[in-house]
């Protein structure tokens, strides 16, 4: 018996590969399909299923070009309903992989058809479970991404109660739990760092697990903080279900090297958004004006879905030499695929052409303190409501990056803003979008609140949060 998880730090996502006798199942995999492919070949095995636990909503998974290109059967809990050949498995059902057994534990409320795979030996013996978007290490799903008919979120909610405790709690404490995420995802609010336990040590520490827990009281807690998803989550979920283009089509076209004129002419011609993809440090010396920064060095694609509200819209990439095919892969895992091309040459290759460059002003935290002291500035903090929540500057305006689109707005391009967020990488998100829409007075701080909060600047009395 192999199992392996592939984990994605972007997207905080686990993806699994188990191996028995020659026989592969790949659970949740990621977009591109290659690797798994490669894997198999090495091990000279086959894949015979890719097990999907449900209908992901923050990533697009790759079972459909997995399927398609290894002839392995696809698997959703019961009820799913899709635009392509699938096996839809009963409650219980059991699938065989060489000496070892794979169970369907039907555990909706996350959604309606999520399923954890539990896994058992050659001997019977229940050895982990993959517990998709129901049971994380520290939390559970959120139960408000699947609404339908009359059924509520706090319906979804009671679900959920009812499948921890029906199916999963009652499982050995020494079962291995591999969920499909971990801290960082938006699936949950309060997941682990960790990515592997044991059940019975979330039968201990996970609040959602607590053995004297009502289902009033469950469904209240879950429910309790829960954000608005972001947008392009129902997008996802949608491409999953319908299909979508194949992954290696969406590669040839975006990884399309282009000259400075064709760079532009595709920008002005097909209404294209110029992504500049590099470390913030790069674009705020120079940039192509009107140009959007998320760079690649953070949650990359997270923060495409949540800012970039067309699924659809053109894409043109400014990108750090040699790193084209991961953007437009990047993109692709949530379903991004109308990248265009990238800039040949980088930015030098821009200056090189006579073209036009945009910078953005950005000072340290102590230069920040210095100015703020002699004068009455205005302060953007882009971080998220628990952050700003938890500490934050006396004048500063909470102005969340998550929501920039519909807050507008709230600021006027003829005041100068001083933009800063925890580290430095999501005020320069901001400021970009904020100048290409106009906004032309701003100021980054480098560094963030982390900075900020060395120097002698009052800030509420609560405690920071670690910085992002």
């Amino acid at each position: 018996m192999k199992i392996e998880q592939l984990y994605t730090g972007c997207l905080a996502q686990g993806a699994y590969y188990i191996e028995s006798e020659g026989e592969v199942a790949i659970i949740d995999p990621l977009r591109e399909t290659q690797q798994y492919i490669d894997k198999t070949d090495a091990n000279n095995a086959k894949i015979k299923y890719v097990l999907e636990t449900h209908f992901h909503a923050d990533f697009v998974s790759g079972h459909v070009d997995l399927a398609k290109k290894t002839g392995a059967t696809i698997v959703f809990g019961p009820g799913a309903k899709t635009e392509y050949n699938i096996h839809s498995a009963t409650d219980g059902e059991e699938l065989k992989l060489g000496e070892l057994t794979i169970k369907v534990l039907h555990t909706p409320g996350h959604t309606l058809e999520s399923v954890t795979y539990l896994l058992k030996d050659k001997n019977g013996k229940d050895h982990a479970i993959f517990s998709g978007d129901t049971l994380f290490l520290g939390d559970v799903g959120r139960p408000d991404l699947a609404i339908k008919s009359d059924l509520t979120e706090r319906d979804l909610a009671g679900m959920l109660y009812n499948s921890l405790r029906e199916k999963i709690m009652p499982l050995a404490d020494d079962v291995i739990v591999y969920p499909a995420h971990g801290a960082g995802s938006a699936c949950g609010k309060n997941l682990s760092k960790e990515t592997v336990g044991v059940l019975g040590e979330q039968k201990k520490t996970n609040y959602a697990l607590r053995e004297n827990m009502t289902k009033e009281e469950f469904i209240d807690e879950v429910l309790d903080g829960i954000t608005p998803p972001p947008q392009y989550f129902a997008k996802n979920a949608m491409m999953n279900k319908t299909g979508y283009n194949t992954f290696d089509d969406i590669l040839k076209t975006g990884n399309n090297p282009l000259t400075p004129e064709e760079f532009e002419a595709l920008a002005n011609h097909e209404s294209a958004l110029v992504l500049d993809v590099r470390p913030q440090s790069d674009f705020i010396k120079g940039h192509i004006p009107n140009s959007i920064f998320i760079g690649l060095n953070g949650q990359f694609a997270p923060w495409v879905g949540a800012l970039i509200t067309d699924i659809k819209q053109p894409i043109l990439l400014v990108v750090p030499e040699g790193k084209s095919e991961e953007a437009v892969t990047r993109l692709s895992r949530v379903g991004y695929d109308n990248t265009l091309g990238y800039l040949k040459g980088g930015i030098e290759a821009w200056k090189t052409s006579g073209k036009d460059i945009d910078t953005l002003e950005s000072i340290s935290a102590e230069e920040f303190s210095k100015r703020a002291k002699a004068d009455n500035l205005n302060i953007l903090d882009v971080r998220k409501d628990g952050e700003y929540k938890s500490m934050h500057l006396e004048n500063a305006q909470h102005f969340a990056l998550d929501y920039i689109n519909n807050q507008m707005d709230q600021i006027a391009k003829d005041k100068t803003y001083y933009v800063h967020c925890a580290g430095g990488y999501r005020s320069v998100i901001a400021a970009s979008i904020l100048k290409a829409r106009g906004y032309h007075n701003l100021v980054d701080i480098a560094g963030g609140f982390g900075a900020i909060k060395k120097t002698d600047l009052p800030t509420t009395d609560f405690v920071c949060p670690s910085t992002l």
